[in-house]
C-alpha cells in the first residue's frame, strides 16, 4: 500500500515503522522537522517529506497522530493540508484522541472533497506502538474499515469497528478513564506496601497477575519504583483527554455527567505537572500525591 503518516511522536513513529516494516511504502511527515523520533521512522524503512503535500501524493490512505483537536484541524484544513492535498477517495485514519464531536466534524468536511475518515483512537502505551500489538478502536463505515484493515493490523493485535465515526473516539475516552483512574490506585497501592515495610516490587511482580492487575500495574510501576518518569504517555495529554472526557460527557439532555474518581484523578495528574512538567509520563502521578502533603 501507498500509505502517509503524519505525526512523529512517540506513538505515531514507531506506528509508521510498523507500517513500512509490513511491506507498504510509507511517507512521514512532522511539524517540527528535527524531532529524533522522525529518525526512528526512517530507519524502518519509511521516506521523510518535507511537506503534507509531498506526504499525501498518490497515498491511498493517510494516517494522522498529532496532539489535540486544534492541531489535527491544521494539518487537515490548513494550506496545504491533506483536505487540499489528498487523493479524492483516500482514507484519513486518526489514531489520536480528539473526541467522538470533532470526529464527526472532520468527516463530514473531508467528505466535501470525496475524503474518507475513521477515527481510530489506539491504547497500549508506547510499548504497544514499538511491538505493534496496539488495541484500536475504529469508528467509520465498514467499508472503509476492510479496506484499511490489513495496515491496521500491521501496527495492532486487538482491532475492532464500534461503530459509526466518533464511535472510537468515544470508547477511547472510556479507556481513558480506566487509565486514569487506575494510575491512582496503583500509586496509592506502592505509597501502602512502603508504609508497611514491604519490597515495592511485589506488588507488580505479584499482584499483577491478580486480580488486582492491570497494565499501568505491569508496566508503569517498575518505572515507577525506578523514578523512570520518560514518557510513554504524557501528563500533557493524558489532561488533554480528561479534559475531552469532560466536555463530551453530557447526557442526551444536556446534563453533565458527574465522575467523581476522573475528577481526583485529574487533580493529582495538575499536582504531578506542577512538580516534574507536563512532559513526564503518567506514572509520575506519585509525584502529585507528595505535592498534595505540601
Amino acid at each position: 500500500m501507498q500509505i502517509a503518516y503524519i505525526g512523529m511522536g512517540i506513538m505515531g513513529s514507531a506506528m509508521a515503522g510498523n507500517l513500512a516494516k509490513a511491506g507498504n511504502s510509507v511517507k512521514v511527515w512532522n511539524r517540527t522537522p528535527d524531532r529524533p523520533t522522525i529518525n526512528e521512522a526512517v530507519n524502518s524503512g519509511c521516506t521523510k517529506c518535507d511537506t503534507i503535500a509531498e506526504t499525501v501524493k498518490d497515498c491511498s490512505i493517510v494516517f494522522t497522530c498529532v496532539s489535540d483537536v486544534e492541531d489535527l484541524h491544521e494539518v487537515l484544513f490548513g494550506s496545504g493540508g491533506v483536505f487540499e492535498s489528498a487523493l479524492a477517495g483516500s482514507i484519513v485514519v486518526d489514531t489520536a484522541t480528539i473526541g467522538p464531536g470533532a470526529a464527526i466534524e472532520f468527516s463530514e468536511k473531508l467528505n466535501e472533497r470525496g475524503i474518507k475518515f475513521l477515527d481510530a483512537p489506539v491504547t497500549g502505551g508506547d510499548v504497544g506502538a514499538r511491538n505493534g500489538t496496539l488495541t484500536i478502536m475504529v469508528g467509520g463505515n465498514e467499508p472503509d474499515f476492510e479496506a484499511v484493515l490489513p495496515a491496521l493490523r500491521s501496527v495492532g493485535k486487538n482491532v475492532q469497528l464500534c461503530g459509526p465515526v466518533g464511535s472510537g473516539q468515544a470508547l477511547k475516552l472510556c479507556n481513558q478513564i480506566l487509565c486514569a483512574v487506575n494510575m491512582v490506585a496503583v500509586t496509592e497501592a506502592l505509597l501502602l506496601a512502603k508504609c508497611f515495610g514491604l519490597d515495592e516490587k511485589m506488588v507488580p511482580e505479584i499482584l499483577g497477575t491478580g486480580a488486582g492487575g492491570s497494565w499501568a500495574l505491569q508496566n508503569l510501576a517498575p518505572r515507577i519504583l525506578k523514578d523512570d518518569f520518560a514518557p510513554g504517555f504524557r501528563i500533557k495529554d493524558m489532561l488533554k483527554d480528561l479534559r475531552l472526557v469532560q466536555e463530551n460527557a453530557t447526557s442526551d439532555r444536556g446534563n453533565q455527567l458527574e465522575l467523581p474518581g476522573t475528577n481526583s484523578a485529574r487533580k493529582l495528574f495538575e499536582a504531578a505537572a506542577g512538580e516534574v512538567g507536563m512532559d513526564s509520563g503518567t506514572q509520575a502521578m506519585i509525584k502529585g500525591f507528595a505535592a498534595a502533603k505540601k
